[in-house]
């Protein structure tokens, strides 16, 4: 085995772990917030480690760009995802997890009026 293949190996072993780490706070945490962070975080981050695991162990210029533009793609649109259901949890009236003891958004829609 090559340096490479050991490293692509290691890479989408560990995305995979990421992922399941994922799975499992999406089932165990208290809250749609905690979920919602957890989830994206976690799986954010394992599909980029599978990713360049997979670019690791099939270095060629064609996959390179593809994989590249799904790392990219991955990183500039998970947030904004995580950030848009953990609003639309808030605005629905989810509820807050007893260990929250911080309510920023409420404050700001007082301020804007929206609350």
């Amino acid at each position: 085995m090559t340096v490479l293949a050991v490293a692509g190996n290691v890479l989408a072993v560990m995305g995979t772990a990421l992922i399941a780490i994922a799975a499992v706070g999406l089932i165990r945490l208290p809250d749609a917030y905690n979920r919602a962070n957890a989830t994206a975080k976690a799986a954010a981050t394992g599909v980029v480690c599978v990713l360049l695991g997979a670019l690791a162990l099939m270095p060629e210029p064609a996959t390179a760009w593809f994989l590249l533009l799904g790392v990219v793609l991955q990183l500039l649109t998970t947030p904004f995802g995580a950030y848009t259901v953990g609003h639309a949890a808030y605005r629905s009236g989810s509820p807050l997890d007893a260990s929250t003891h911080r309510d920023d958004l409420r404050e700001s829609l007082r301020e804007r009026g929206e609350a």
